[in-house]
């Protein structure tokens, strides 16, 4: 299951999401936001970024006017590794590199064609594993999360 939120800047873009997610088939939780009406993005945010930490959900998409908010809020997250994308080749790095479970994007900066291109790769594209294993590994160790 994938959950996906949003603030109020990021809705239309969750939106199209959604049916992206419906048209691939993919299971999803809606944690909010549900209209245009200015909100805070921690509030939804979190919530998201938390179901990804405790397994509830096992990857994460969260968007924010920027998507930089978002990507704060989500990497204060036990075990997340959120990855705040602009492009398809940062998704795929942010998987094959990081095994980014959470992905960020900014609903004011990223045009839905692109969107969608990122959120497929970031989707498809698994972690290589081998001497990444090694560093994502440290990101637990070292900060202790």
């Amino acid at each position: 299951m994938i959950a996906i939120a949003s603030d109020h800047a990021g809705f239309e873009l969750k939106e199209k999401t959604k049916r992206l997610l419906d048209d691939l088939k993919l299971a999803y939780k809606d944690f909010g936001t549900y209209s245009e009406e200015p909100c805070d993005y921690p509030d939804y945010a979190f919530p998201a970024a938390k179901s990804v930490s405790t397994g509830e959900c096992e990857k994460g998409i969260v968007i924010c006017g920027s998507g930089i908010g978002a990507n704060i809020v989500s990497n204060k997250v036990d075990n997340v590794r959120a990855a705040l994308c602009m492009t398809a080749e940062m998704a795929e790095l942010s998987r094959k590199h990081n095994n980014a479970n959470v992905l960020n994007l900014g609903g004011r900066l990223v045009e839905w064609e692109r969107a969608e291109e990122i959120i497929k790769v970031w989707l498809t594209t698994p972690f290589e594993g081998g001497r990444h294993e090694r560093r994502v590994e440290k990101i637990r160790t070292l900060c202790g999360c």
